[in-house]
């Protein structure tokens, strides 16, 4: 992994675990975030199945994939296996826009938080 890519992953990574109850451990081969007692809100992918994406995968509210991929397009994608379910791709190479990175890292946490919290009522 190129110094470039490892140093996006690890900002990402920095601020994924900085949330609570989150541990990190390895989901079909590339780094992931888990809530304790919850699931996964994010992903870290690099070029998955030679995709070319340097990307940070997380779980979002209905509507929320469909708005950001209509913003920018170079920057949000639908990703394959969880996009169907709403998850985001964000190509951390293509902004820098950490301020809105780490708002959708939050929302995602919490969309998961909430779902597990409800599920176990």
């Amino acid at each position: 992994m190129s110094a470039d890519v490892e140093a996006l992953f690890e900002r990402a990574r920095s601020f994924c675990l900085s949330l609570d109850n989150v541990y990190e451990k390895l989901s079909h081969g590339s780094p992931a975030f888990f809530i304790e007692k919850g699931g996964q809100f994010a992903s870290l992918w690099n070029n998955h199945h030679s995709d070319g994406n340097i990307a940070l995968l997380l779980a979002a509210p209905p509507g929320v994939q469909e708005s950001l991929i209509g913003s920018d397009e170079a920057v949000f994608y639908r990703p394959p296996y969880v996009g169907p379910s709403g998850w985001i791709g964000i190509r951390l190479d293509k902004t820098d826009d950490w301020a809105l990175i780490e708002d959708l890292i939050r929302e995602g946490h919490g969309f998961i938080a909430a779902k597990c919290k409800n599920s176990r009522k």
